[in-house]
């Protein structure tokens, strides 16, 4: 019986038919392994996030207020000193400088203390032979008051005569006057080296308070006295301002007193920066006037005292009323370091979202460090103040924690 050709070529393995290609696994690998590298490249090199430090627009008010009277005036301390020793003598050290802070009891000058110390280790020489001679008494005295006992039992069954008690009482009582004497002697010795002490002490300048050196009046080897003595005696090593007493000491035509009230608001402006307001209010009105000049004396303090407020500046002040005839306005402010020119237009870099936005804005005029914006920002807005020059827009940022 022969097989069925049919099922015999079913059987055969077909040669012809070709293998699935591996090329396209390879490619597959190869799309991966590229899209791997490219984003380890890109997170390598990608840009780094500048960082800036921002700040927030600021919205003032203004306004609501209405200038009653213009006058000028001098800034001056209330507590200032011209530090002098309490004795006459050489100085031999300064220890300060103009412009030196100190702090009360700080040491600002030494004088020649030789005759002083020098009368000090006597005094003490002095208390302490008295205070031997003390010591001396009190055992002549014990020894004493013991005979007069010993003696008056003598006495008593009469084998001492009446002279010998007597003399043995007399000294006794002699002994214990001179011990009364001597304690005294003792306390004398002990407040003259007390005084020396404090003598000592003097010739020690301290400063009385915090503050300031404004001025150096003495060097070392010119002579100091607390009274002018003429010649070339200094009255003072140095003067001390408290800078926290500052303000302002305005003359007020007596004509115009009646505009001024105790606690009114001020606006007082420095001659040395014409652009900077400093929110001040009236302390007190010297309650006298000055016959020559026709003016009443009014004490102007500043709502928050700045560095760069010094005594002696010339003051020009506004004092204000509260009305309500004057219109409320708001000002927006920016710091100066904030605006930049591009293109000859003034431009600030606002932060939003973690990215910079480069924006134009119309400036005012400034307020001391602060310019006045007066259009292209609104308030709250952070606006970068530091690490703008690296800055493009649409730049991403990170912004310095304060």
């Amino acid at each position: 019986m022969s097989p069925d050709p049919g099922t015999l070529d079913a059987l055969k393995i077909d040669r012809s038919a070709k293998p699935e290609p591996r090329s396209r696994i390879w490619v597959a690998v190869a799309l991966v392994v590229l899209l791997l590298g490219g984003g380890v490249a890109w997170w390598r090199f990608r840009p780094e996030r500048i960082l800036v430090k921002t700040v927030a627009v600021q919205e003032a008010q203004s306004g609501g207020q209405k200038t009653l009277l213009n006058a000028s005036g001098y800034v001056t301390a209330r507590r200032q000193a011209t530090v002098s020793s309490k004795v006459t003598g050489k100085v031999v050290e300064v220890m300060v400088e103009e412009g030196r802070k100190v702090k009360a009891g700080d040491v600002l000058a030494r004088l020649d203390s030789s005759n002083v110390e020098a009368s000090l280790r006597l005094a003490e020489a002095q208390l302490d032979s008295a205070r031997r001679s003390l010591a001396e008494t009190r055992a002549l005295l014990h020894k004493a008051t013991r005979e007069w006992q010993r003696v008056e039992e003598l006495h008593r069954i009469k084998i001492a005569s009446q002279g010998e008690l007597d003399q043995a009482e007399s000294d006794a009582k002699s002994l214990e006057a001179r011990l009364d004497r001597q304690v005294a002697d003792v306390v004398v010795a002990e407040r003259e080296v007390t005084v020396w002490k404090q003598q000592l002490d003097d010739t020690i300048v301290r400063a009385p308070f915090d503050g300031v050196v404004t001025a150096k009046n003495a060097q070392p080897g010119e002579m100091i006295s607390p009274m002018s003595s003429g010649g070339f005696t200094r009255t003072g090593i140095c003067t001390v301002v408290d800078m926290r007493s500052l303000e302002v000491e305005v003359d007020v035509n007596e004509s115009y007193i009646n505009r001024v009230d105790e606690g009114q608001p001020v606006l007082a402006t420095l001659d040395s920066y014409p652009d900077w307001r400093i929110p001040s209010k009236v302390i007190a009105i010297i309650p006298t006037a000055d016959r020559q000049k026709a003016t009443v004396k009014v004490r102007v303090g500043f709502d928050e005292l700045d560095p760069r407020i010094l005594p002696d500046m010339g003051v020009k002040v506004a004092f204000q009323s509260s009305g309500e005839g004057a219109p409320v306005t708001r000002t927006l402010l920016i710091p100066k370091s904030a605006a930049a020119q591009r293109d000859g237009r003034d431009v600030v870099w606002v932060v939003k979202d973690g990215r910079a936005e480069r924006r134009a804005v119309t400036l005012g005029p400034a307020q001391g460090d602060a310019l006045t914006v007066v259009a292209g920002l609104t308030p709250g807005e952070q606006i970068v103040i530091e690490g703008a020059a690296d800055l493009t827009d649409g730049a991403s940022v990170t912004v310095k924690k304060p």
